[in-house]
């Protein structure tokens, strides 16, 4: 067990995840799978493979949903009306509590050890056109209105590699790089560094992608995430669950070394811990 880090430099840009994190996308997934569940004469999803499959790519075409859900239909017509329900009821999305607060007080901030402004970005798994359709509201198209276009890594960018979305490191590195070519950078200062990133994430595998770009993390985990994940918490936090083997072992975290922490909200997220002060 590692002794907890202190000594972290000032926080220069936070990257934000968006299913479960900023809008309520996890829970109209689940309405979606309950829908069609009900369709075909099944109980609904329960919490605990509901938990299981956060965050997890094209979780509902696999093993862990199909060998529960025992379903009367091939993996495949469930998976093309999935995605028609989905494409229902994602402009039904709404931002989740904390969400506005936290982007709009962060846009305006300075650091107060720098006094240098705060730079945003996204990196989220899910695709341009299920982005278009969640962000279709006014509500949702507000909130992503707080990080510019050019600072946000979608799940079918180009730049991230077959094989190399969460949990892998690339697409937080990615949103690192967006940064760093698009900031005003002053006379004599450097790009930003991973270890000068705070990370939000809802999902195991997006904590583990955090920890493994080498950036501090925030885990805001949905009740039932957290629920069903709260007896392995620092192994959570350390990046170290492998729920999804990429080997690279050496990109983990260790268990209590101070880079991570869970919060119950973003509500809860304490600006000024992390040396945010707002208005810059």
């Amino acid at each position: 067990m590692a002794s907890p880090q202190t000594d972290f430099p000032p926080i220069r840009a936070c990257i934000f995840d968006m299913d479960g994190l900023l809008i309520n996308s996890e829970d109209i997934i689940t309405l979606s799978v309950d829908q069609l569940l009900l369709k075909y004469g099944r109980p609904s999803l329960p919490k605990s493979i509901r938990a299981k499959m956060m965050g997890v790519p094209k979780s509902t075409n696999g093993d862990l949903f199909h060998d529960w859900a025992q379903l009367p239909i091939q993996r495949e017509q469930f998976a093309r009306e999935f995605k028609d329900k989905m494409r229902l009821n994602f402009p039904n999305c709404q931002p989740l509590p904390g969400a506005e607060r936290i982007l709009s007080s962060l846009s305006r901030a300075c650091n107060i050890f720098t006094r240098q402004s705060v730079e945003l970005a996204l990196a989220s798994t899910t695709t341009s056109e299920t982005f278009e359709l969640k962000t279709s509201n006014p509500a949702t198209s507000h909130l992503l209105g707080f990080i510019q276009p050019s600072r946000r890594v979608l799940g079918d960018d180009p730049r991230v590699g077959v094989g190399r979305s969460k949990p892998a490191p690339d697409m937080y590195l990615i949103a690192l790089e967006s940064l760093n070519s698009t900031v005003d950078l002053g006379a004599g200062e450097r790009p930003i560094l991973p270890e000068e990133c705070l990370v939000f994430e809802d999902s195991v595998i997006g904590v583990e992608a955090g920890r493994r770009a080498g950036m501090r993390v925030i885990w805001v985990p949905h009740p039932d995430l957290a629920a069903e994940y709260q007896p392995m918490e620092e192994e959570v936090l350390a990046g170290r669950m492998e729920m999804i083997e990429i080997g690279d072992q050496w990109q983990l975290g260790q268990i209590n070394d101070g880079w991570a922490e869970r919060i119950a909200s973003l509500e809860h997220f304490d600006l000024r811990k992390y040396g945010f002060d707002a208005p810059c």
